[in-house]
Formats: C-alpha cells, structure tokens, sequence
C-alpha cells in the first residue's frame, strides 16, 4: 500500500517525545506504530460493527419465531435451582461429632 497521505495530529510535547522514544526501543518508527494502531482500530470497529449485526439478527429470529415463549418466573424458578444445586454440591460436609 502507498503512503501518500498525510495525517497530522495535535498533542503534547512531552507525548511526543515519549513516544518518539519508545518507538525507537523498538526499532520502529512512530509513524509504522501509528499506522499499526490505526490498522487494529478499523479491524475492531469492523468486528464489532459485524458482531453487533449478527447479535441483532440472532435477536429478532429468537423475536419472530413460532415457538411460545417461556415465563421469566420459569425461568427464575429453572435458574435458582441450577444455582442451588451447584451451591449444594459445592459444600464441604462436616464430620459428625460423637455423642
């Protein structure tokens, strides 16, 4: 890809020149960490643009299908008893003490 844009930020000095010489610990200029970045940033924004499309699609299928729904207090009720099993098997027994 050619580079024939330009792209001009404003920040402090002391930014600046902290970046300037972190890149150089790196053997890298800050304009090659810069495009890096911005690359990252377009992929995610992309990802999660996609993601979000998937996510509200998936959404309104679960909204316009046949199938009744489920009470939320089923749900409570299925839910609460998955935690209280868990819950139950998770505790240590105690020894009895002898009489």
């Amino acid at each position: 890809m050619s580079k024939e844009a330009v792209f001009t930020v404003k920040l402090e000095p002391q930014l600046r020149d902290a970046f300037a010489s972190e890149a150089a610990e790196t053997h890298r200029t800050a304009s090659d960490l810069v495009r890096g970045f911005m690359r990252e940033f377009v992929q995610r924004q992309r990802e999660a643009r996609e993601h979000d499309a998937w996510f509200r699609a998936k959404v309104q299928e679960a909204i316009d299908a046949p199938r009744p729904g489920i009470p939320q207090d089923a749900v409570m009720d299925e839910t609460r008893a998955i935690i209280d099993r868990i819950a139950n098997r998770s505790r240590p027994t105690r020894p009895r003490r002898k009489r």
